[in-house]
């Protein structure tokens, strides 16, 4: 991880062609390849409709300003269903993050409907409606066609004795990455529709494309991450074609901006699937372009790609992830944190009592000599992670390692995260208040508060040195 402004060195070494960038060329030409050999006879995924209660989906599962929504364009006569990871997320009694709605009313129909709408978005509109506070992404049959595929040899063909209803519901599935999201759920009739088999795939605990596998990938590489993203959080496994597509496009991810790799990190490690997260990005050599410097920890620890062991960057993590979840996240700058005390840990292991005195100087807010030291290797740690050619040469050390000085982390945020350790180095902040209680307040983490953010890191930092097993949760 690097920030590029301000911390990067002014002469790095030219690389006229990085070893990662060919990767990307090479794979993205193989895996076309495959898609021009894609069978399209293959037969389609049965078409199935589910009771609502036979899948264990009720109508208080749905959020209150979701319902508003939906009932406000239903009273116009307009047909309305909700779609994607949010029926998934039902079906498995998951809070879903979010609930995305799709309508036949035409989008300026939509705005209509509502006092507070807006339509956002050119290249694929969609009306942001504003409800307690909330925002409510609606989405219409009108505007949300299959996306085009081009050059790529596939043609999808509207089934046989299919009524329009039907086609709507199917074209827009099908326009979905992958199986266990081309669901479609109608409140009003209790019905749930599947075209492409994701009831299925959600009972195998299977996350796969919904077209050949390389092709989504292609199409958006940001799909990689978000396939991590989905079966770590679910505890979901890949099927085959998918696994070795992720595998093989890869380094595809270097083509993202630095803000979307920055946003799909977050949703990795402040959601409550961070360890998963991390196991998964190694295993398919993701961490090795995304977090060099923590891909050379696992290296030189002799951590397999599919190692079931632990260590300290994943107990880390998986002490986070015991305190946040999918509604209630953290600010990335504590997980920016987490990483930056790792390294430091690393780099110079520190006696337990050491390592604790240091947690609780962050909570407290106090100066302490004795882990000043280890303070300002954390912030060492941040500013290593935050160099490009620091990153570069991470992996240096492993020849078959891809060339990456990925830079995602913007310099607010590095800033903010050097505020967190700052007190053990040079005293509490004016006006500093130490937390009172265990209790975490969700708004403010997910905020970015200060002190929230120091004490849900010193806490995680204190039972990683000192677990303790009390069968409790006080969160």
């Amino acid at each position: 991880m690097a920030i590029s402004t301000g911390f990067a060195f002014s002469c790095r070494p030219h690389f006229p062609l990085s070893q990662s960038m060919r990767k990307v060329f090479m794979s993205c030409s193989a895996a076309i390849e495959a898609i021009e050999e894609f069978d399209s006879g293959k037969e389609p995924a049965e078409w199935k409709r589910f009771n609502s209660k036979e899948l264990g989906i009720s109508s208080s599962m749905i959020a209150r300003p979701t319902r508003v929504v939906l009932n406000g364009l239903k009273s116009k006569g307009f047909e309305v269903y909700l779609v994607g990871g949010c029926v998934r997320d039902l079906i498995l009694k998951r809070t879903p993050k979010d609930f995305d709605i799709i309508t036949t009313a035409e989008l300026k129909e939509v705005r209509k409907t509502f006092s507070h709408c807006e339509i956002v978005g050119r290249r694929f509109p969609i009306c942001h409606v504003h409800v307690d506070d909330e925002v409510m992404e609606v989405s219409s049959f009108h505007t949300s066609g299959i996306r085009p595929v081009r050059n790529l040899g596939l043609s999808f063909e509207k089934p046989v004795d299919c009524d329009e209803k039907d086609h709507f519901r199917w074209r827009n599935c099908l326009r979905r990455d992958f199986t266990i999201n081309g669901l479609m759920f109608d409140p009003y009739s209790k019905l749930v529709y599947d075209y492409m088999g994701g009831v299925d795939d959600i009972r195998k605990a299977k996350v796969q494309t919904i077209s050949p596998a390389s092709f989504p990938f292609i199409e958006d590489c940001a799909r990689i991450l978000r396939a991590i993203r989905i079966a770590a959080r679910l505890g979901f496994r890949f099927g085959r074609e998918t696994a070795l597509s992720i595998k093989n496009l890869s380094s595809s991810v270097l083509r993202l901006d630095r803000g979307r790799l920055l946003m799909e990190m977050n949703y990795m490690l402040a959601y409550g699937s961070a360890e998963a997260s991390l196991r998964l990005l190694w295993k398919f050599g993701l961490l090795d372009i995304l977090l060099p410097i923590q891909a050379a920890y696992f290296v030189r620890h002799g951590f397999r790609r599919r190692d079931k062991r632990s260590n300290l960057l994943l107990s880390l993590f998986s002490n986070l992830d015991k305190l946040v979840a999918p509604d209630r996240p953290c600010h990335s700058s504590l997980w920016v944190t987490i990483l930056a005390v790792h390294k430091a840990l690393s780099d110079q292991p520190r006696d337990p009592l050491v390592v604790a005195a240091f947690s609780l100087g962050v909570h407290n807010g106090a100066l302490k000599e004795e882990v000043v030291e280890l303070a300002t290797s954390v912030q060492r740690a941040l500013t290593n992670m935050t160099d490009e050619y620091s990153v570069s040469r991470a992996m240096a050390n492993y020849p078959k390692a891809p060339y990456s000085d990925l830079v995602f982390i913007p310099l607010a945020l590095y800033l903010k995260a050097c505020k967190v350790c700052q007190c053990v180095r040079m005293g509490r902040e004016k006006g500093f208040v130490a937390k009172q209680g265990s209790k975490i307040d969700y708004e403010l983490l997910a905020a970015g508060s200060l002190q929230e953010v120091r004490h849900v890191f010193a806490r995680i930092v204190f039972d990683t040195i000192y677990p303790l097993n009390t069968g409790e949760d006080d969160t």
